[in-house]
């Protein structure tokens, strides 16, 4: 599914998704990674939602962002809370959705200017 959204200059945001796959700027990615406005970080270590541990959240918590997204692929899951324990000890707020979902409200929060990460997991 395509995405649209009045762009932002220099401001990463979800261009599409699919089965397997987002689109950044245009640009695919058929690997788990971390979106803000300002970076991708292609090298995430989550593969996929199974693999998920509290290392994890860690890395997301050096990025300071104000809410993370966590897309949990094509289905909606819930990560054990002692995973993100991190992230509430820092005020940090999580939102945990499908992928498709994580995108759609990175890009509304993006937009807003707000400081948003996304970790979308493809795997």
């Amino acid at each position: 599914m395509k995405l649209h959204l009045a762009s932002q200059t220099g401001q990463n945001l979800f261009t599409g998704y699919g089965a397997g796959y987002v689109l950044v700027n245009n640009r695919r990615y058929e690997r788990s990674l971390v979106v803000t406005p300002e970076r991708v970080i292609e090298d995430w270590r989550a593969a996929s939602f199974d693999q998920l541990d509290a290392s994890h959240f860690e890395f997301l918590l050096r990025l300071r962002p104000e809410i993370v997204l966590l897309g949990t692929g094509a289905t909606l899951r819930f990560p054990q809370p002692a995973l993100s324990r991190c992230l509430a000890q820092a005020r940090i707020g999580l939102e945990v959705m499908d992928a498709s979902a994580a995108c759609r409200t990175y890009n509304i929060l993006a937009a807003e200017g707000r400081n948003v990460a996304a970790a979308v997991l493809l795997g």
